[in-house]
């Protein structure tokens, strides 16, 4: 798999304000090469419905046909690319804005629900990497500049950190949202 990161355009990004497609690109990127049946039962849908999705990421660029698997009858797909980055800055016209935001809030209903799934299992999860695990957050005062450089360092350090062969190595999650506290910049002042 390629191993650079998208910053789709806003057209692209209309691909992705589908919670389905993300979750189906998250699969592709986690889990590897996949068959639209095989997506289709992963993720509860009819193998219709998840061969048009595809097309819709295919279209778009975010996967591709694994030419080096299946046959005609069976095509499987793969991640064109091992992560989707927003812009740093807004779109200028109000159309793209919108894409930006349906694709945002179908973010945050994915990462909710990943979110979700990682407490229910918790209990199960064994020592070591519950002791590894953290839900939690912090809130302090930045001037936009140095919020600015806050992500970006932290998105170094991530992009930087190399994967291990480990037997003991497993897929670490790593949810990153950085933001204004919710009304203290829109001029609504504390919700």
């Amino acid at each position: 798999m390629d191993v650079t990161t998208i910053t789709p355009t806003p057209q692209a990004l209309k691909a992705l304000t589908h919670p389905v497609r993300l979750r189906m690109l998250g699969l592709l990127r986690i889990e590897g090469p996949a068959t639209a049946t095989q997506l289709a039962t992963r993720l509860g849908l009819n193998t219709g419905a998840t061969s048009y999705h595809l097309r819709q990421l295919a279209q778009h660029g975010f996967v591709v046909e694994d030419e080096q698997r299946g046959n005609a009858r069976d095509r499987w797909w793969k991640a064109a690319h091992r992560s989707t980055e927003t812009a740093h800055t807004l779109p200028d016209d109000s159309a793209a804005r919108e894409t930006l935001e349906a694709y945002l809030q179908s973010v945050a209903v994915v990462m909710t629900e990943q979110l979700q799934r990682a407490i229910e299992e918790l209990p199960l999860v064994p020592e070591p990497w519950s002791d590894a695990s953290t839900f939690s957050d912090w809130v302090i005062r930045l001037t936009p500049q140095r919020a600015k450089a806050l992500v970006h360092a932290l998105a170094d350090v991530l992009q930087g950190t190399e994967e291990e062969d480990a037997e003991s190595a497993e897929q670490f999650v790593v949810q990153l949202t950085a933001f204004p506290l919710p009304g203290h910049v829109t001029g609504g002042g504390p919700a």
